[in-house]
């Protein structure tokens, strides 16, 4: 990381749907600008628009993914890859079993406990086998953790298990019965990871990130938020949907799209 501040691209989208298209769309260009792109793929609420916006624009031949490999952030420890609130079955219900892309050019860290010391090390290493990621989409946690990211985590982590902050757990508690089902561990993409991307896309949606948007649009860089080293990258874009943008007008970046 050389320390220096880029700006952020900021697009404004006045309805999550726009937000959803707009994503969809840097991907598509991505693809084909280089057909064997290696994307690096988020889960949660906020991309969901997305998913459904690439498998409108597969069905319509504007996209292929014959040759694209993709790699995960995260995945819950302690979920096998079939238990319904896996990372792995989400990614193939808003996804993967509505495109054409090849079962063994997918990829998303294994949860198994049996399996996570190895996993961790070969994670890492089938990113770089496979040449970085191309584009990265990201989310940001009310927190400001990216992928399983809390705060405080150190900046040059790599591939790593990290304990779930309970705000994340929280957060989460609406895709199981009770929050006593949210797993408490999970890995996931460290930063250092995730910053060696090409390209970095983040979605930020919903008027409870809206805190997390002003932090990030603010100059301080601190491990306490984790999302604010985004602005040590050089080619990040910000998708903002209007509930999350704060008030302040003179702070915008960009004009609304509609």
């Amino acid at each position: 990381m050389n320390g220096i501040k880029y700006k952020l691209k900021v697009i404004e989208c006045d309805t999550y749907e726009s937000l959803s298209k707009n994503a969809a769309m840097m991907i598509v260009q991505q693809i084909a600008e280089k057909p064997d792109s290696v994307l690096g793929l988020s889960t949660g609420g906020t991309p969901v628009g997305m998913y459904k916006e690439l498998i409108k624009l597969y069905r319509s031949n504007q996209v292929n993914f014959e040759k694209v490999r993709t790699f995960n952030l995260d995945e819950y420890v302690g979920l096998d890859r079939y238990h319904p609130q896996s990372y792995h079955q989400y990614m193939y219900q808003h996804l993967f079993k509505h495109v054409n892309l090849p079962e063994n050019q997918r990829f998303i860290p294994l949860g198994d406990m049996d399996l996570i010391e190895s996993e961790v090390n070969d994670y890492e290493e089938k990113i770089l086998k496979n040449g970085g990621i191309d584009l990265q989409i990201l989310g940001i946690g009310e927190n400001g953790h990216i992928g399983f990211n809390e705060p405080f985590t150190p900046f040059n982590q790599s591939v790593h298990t990290v304990k779930l902050a309970e705000s994340t757990r929280r957060a989460n508690a609406k895709y199981f019965s009770s929050i006593e089902e949210v797993p408490r561990i999970a890995i996931t993409m460290g930063i250092d990871t995730i910053m060696r991307s090409q390209k970095i896309v983040l979605l930020i949606s919903g008027n409870r990130k809206k805190e997390a948007f002003q932090k990030l649009m603010s100059s301080h860089i601190s491990e306490e938020f984790p999302a604010s080293i985004l602005r040590l990258h050089r080619d990040v874009t910000v998708i903002v949907d209007q509930d999350a943008l704060f008030e302040s007008s003179n702070q915008r970046q960009s004009s609304l799209l509609k």
